[in-house]
């Protein structure tokens, strides 16, 4: 399948570190929340090098985010998902040159809220999707998600190599901050943004002729909740164990040895999920001459906003370079599982 192209999205809204920090002291509940250990820790990641220097939020009040209660939460993630995916979506069919009419699937994936009917729904109604459209939503695949969500538009390709498919990977972490005196907890309150990635796919080549493929993936449930959401007092809670860098590493480097076996040619770039400093730092070591600079660019100017971010990443990448022919660019991602993903990007 081919690129035909891709469109970020991030709210307006963007918030440095200090200022993240000011708005968690200005919060009474949230201070109440936390015993002196757990202050501390906060402001020494907000205040330090954690990699991340910005973040965006799409919460409409982020003064009152820790003390919304989960159907507040619930609310803002379904007014601002669909808003901040059909944004993006709305880039890339403008990219493509496809009309709304001219869409024939759409593939969403998220994790930081629920909504039945899915995001799809929304965003087909905000863009004038046709009604015969076929919408998939993609709902707890964590960090990961947005490679098995290409694969599945692989899937539909397949079946239908005449359509035009659009797929969008969105987050609104912002509606899905939990706080408590967990330090797993503490990290991730810290290191998350919002925002959107949407690309165009077809079965015959686009503008660059970048063709995706060779998609592989791995799971290890016995990892299962060293990464994970879990719901507590009716809101999701983001389980972060320490072993996390080491887990993806492990699982990054398991994925790039098979997709370099049976006479594959090693890519030639790697383009990696912005998963956090420890993460990507965790992954040049296993990974031969690897170079995270899109995804380190990524971290530091949205922060780990989950499933978009590798698509972030490979825009960063794609505005100063494209795959050569024989030079495939390799995409992986990881997260909530745990597991592991990846696939191949090749200039045909």
């Amino acid at each position: 399948m081919y690129l035909h192209a891709l469109a970020t999205a991030t709210p307006a809204a963007t918030f440095t570190q200090r200022e993240c920090l000011a708005l968690a002291r200005s919060s009474p509940q949230l201070l109440g929340s936390l015993d002196r250990r757990s202050q501390l820790m906060l402001a020494t990641i907000l205040q330090g090098d954690s990699g991340v220097e910005t973040r965006q939020f799409a919460v409409r009040d982020v003064g009152r985010l820790f003390s919304c209660d989960a159907d507040a939460l619930n609310e803002e993630f379904r007014h601002t998902a669909p808003a901040l995916a059909a944004t993006s979506l709305k880039s890339a069919m403008d990219a493509a040159g496809v009309l709304p009419s001219g869409l024939d699937a759409l593939v969403v994936c998220t994790c930081t809220g629920y909504l039945c009917p899915g995001v799809s729904s929304y965003v087909a109604e905000l863009l004038g999707l046709r009604t015969d459209a076929w919408l998939q939503d993609l709902v707890g695949l964590g960090c990961g998600a947005a490679i098995p969500s290409l694969r599945t538009v692989e899937a539909v390709l397949a079946a239908n190599p005449r359509a035009t498919v659009a797929c969008v990977a969105v987050e609104i972490c912002s509606a899905a901050f939990y706080l408590d005196n967990d330090p797993g907890v503490i990290i991730s309150a810290c290191l998350f943004g919002d925002g959107a990635a949407a690309s165009i796919w077809r079965s015959t080549p686009g503008p660059n002729n970048l063709r995706c493929h060779n998609f592989d993936t791995l799971h290890d449930p016995l990892e299962r909740d060293r990464i994970r959401f879990e719901q507590k007092d009716g809101k999701l809670r983001n389980l972060l164990h320490p072993s996390v860098p080491a887990l993806a590493a492990d699982a990054v480097r398991k994925l790039y040895d098979r997709t370099c076996s049976n006479g594959m040619v090693p890519p030639a770039r790697v383009i990696s999920h912005a998963g956090g400093k420890d993460v990507l730092a965790a992954i040049e070591l296993v990974v031969p001459g690897c170079d995270l600079t899109p995804a380190r660019i990524v971290l530091q100017r949205h922060g780990n906003m989950s499933s978009p971010s590798v698509l972030f990443a490979l825009e960063e990448a794609l505005h100063h370079d494209n795959p050569s022919a024989g030079g495939d660019w390799w995409l992986t991602s990881f997260g909530a599982g745990f597991s592991a993903h990846s696939c191949r990007l090749s200039a045909d």
